[in-house]
């Protein structure tokens, strides 16, 4: 078992939630167990999925598994869950805070506060009259 790797108390709590299995018939070469723990040193560690330890099987089997999961909102099922439980037992504290001095708006956005000259007086200044050209000639053409 890997630093990261999931707890025997850790599967015990996350192995009812996951989806029954679809295909009866031959047992699966790689475990549950050790794609999700592939999945989470994937997520962890931040490396291409198919940096990922053989003792966690297939790397493509692993991300079979995870898109799978992304795709149907089993990873989202088992987090609302798990969250719903500790919030029942207290685990998680609910307060929001908001500091008005880290909410700006950025620079560009409508509204925002501008210096120097407006936009459009540099671009009158900088537009040709219509009767020179860039050469300082008249009508020329």
């Amino acid at each position: 078992m890997g630093r990261g790797d999931l707890t025997n108390g850790q599967w015990a709590r996350l192995e009812p939630l996951l989806p029954a299995g679809k295909k009866p018939g031959r047992p699966q070469t790689w475990t549950r167990r050790q794609l999700i723990d592939g999945i989470r040193w994937r997520t962890r560690a931040g490396a291409p999925w198919r940096d990922v330890p053989e003792r966690y099987g297939p790397w493509d089997r692993a991300y079979d598994l995870f898109r799978r999961w992304q795709r149907d909102g089993t990873w989202k099922q088992i987090f609302v869950q798990l969250q719903a439980e500790a919030d029942a037992k207290g685990l998680i504290t609910w307060d929001v805070s908001v500091d008005s001095t880290i909410a700006r708006a950025h620079q560009h956005a409508p509204g925002a506060r501008k210096k120097g000259p407006s936009r459009r007086s540099l671009l009158a200044a900088s537009t040709p009259s219509p009767t020179t050209t860039a050469w300082g000639a008249r009508g020329a053409g």
